[in-house]
């Protein structure tokens, strides 16, 4: 039997001559005609090569084969039925899920934790798995394998859909006795030591030398070269935390996202303090696989996340 050639609406007729054992009684709880109920009789007693319901003593009387079908049509309708509802609004409170979420660590300690600690106690169920730019594949977030890709993105593919998350300024952390305090000048900038913090973006990073051979270096250097400067620099790191760690003495310079450098706010030997220089600002999105676009959990953590977001200070 070619399925495709079947009406399916015959197996809901069926199921209710079944349960009525009466033709009109069939056609008046289904809202039909009893000409259009005695047709569709016909053709279901042709379609199973069976006269399904035979009249005895007691009426209309099931045969032995409508016997047998009749758990496995209520059992086909039920999961017809199940399959075409429309998905129930998401609930943290009771939904089981694990969204995964690629970050650097920059968005891992200004946004996801704060956010995370905000939901875990009204969302026992809702787990979380956190993963590097260098950790997936932009075939993964395509796959719907990743929930969210957060991070700074200069070309993407068109079927992604995206939502800025932030644009965040920069400044200097540095510890109070550096130099650079007490003189907040370009050239004093450019006579210290500093701290890079950046990475090549997408997937795994190639081990390319950081050098000044036409190689940019992200936002910093390239707002510099703008002014045909550079600055000396003597780590490199793709962590924004160590540069938080390698500022604890008065040598070097981390120049920072400010929402980053907030993180220290409280640290007594640590000042934030202005670039002298004009940087244009970070922009941060969150994207995702239009394979999730219409899932309520997901629209949940979209909606959670972005508003979540405006709470995060930059001052």
């Amino acid at each position: 039997m070619n399925i495709r050639k079947v009406d399916l609406n015959l197996l809901v007729y069926l199921n209710v001559l079944l349960e009525e054992r009466n033709v009109s009684k069939a056609a008046s709880k289904l809202a039909l005609t009893q000409p259009t109920m005695s047709n569709a009789l016909k053709r279901l007693r042709e379609l199973f090569d069976d006269p399904l319901l035979v009249r005895t003593a007691e009426g209309m009387t099931p045969t032995e084969k409508a016997t047998k079908l009749k758990p496995e049509i209520v059992s086909l309708l039920s999961l017809a039925e199940k399959i075409t509802q429309p998905d129930k609004d998401f609930s943290p409170e009771q939904s089981s899920v694990t969204f995964r979420i690629m970050c650097n660590d920059y968005i891992e300690a200004t946004l996801l934790a704060p956010f995370i600690q905000s939901v875990l106690s009204g969302a026992p169920k809702i787990n979380f798995d956190l993963f590097g730019p260098g950790d997936i594949r932009l075939s993964d977030l395509e796959k719907g394998h990743i929930d969210l890709a957060i991070n700074r993105f200069t070309s993407l593919p068109k079927t992604f859909h995206q939502s800025s998350i932030w644009r965040d300024n920069f400044c200097c952390l540095l510890h109070k006795d550096h130099a650079y305090t007490e003189q907040l000048s370009l050239d004093s900038y450019l006579h210290s030591e500093h701290v890079w913090v950046n990475r090549a973006g997408w997937g795994a990073e190639t081990a390319v030398a950081n050098q000044s051979s036409g190689h940019k270096l992200g936002w910093v250097d390239e707002a510099l070269a703008q002014l045909d400067q550079s600055r000396n620099i003597r780590v490199y790191t793709r962590h924004y935390g160590l540069a938080g760690l390698l500022v604890a003495q008065p040598q070097l310079i981390a120049t920072l996202p400010r929402r980053q450098a907030m993180l220290y706010k409280d640290n007594q030997d640590l000042r934030i303090v202005r670039v002298p220089f004009q940087i244009v600002p970070i922009e941060t999105k969150m994207i995702w696989s239009p394979l999730l676009q219409h899932s309520k959990a997901h629209q949940w953590l979209r909606r959670s996340l972005i508003e979540f977001s405006a709470s995060v200070a930059d001052r």
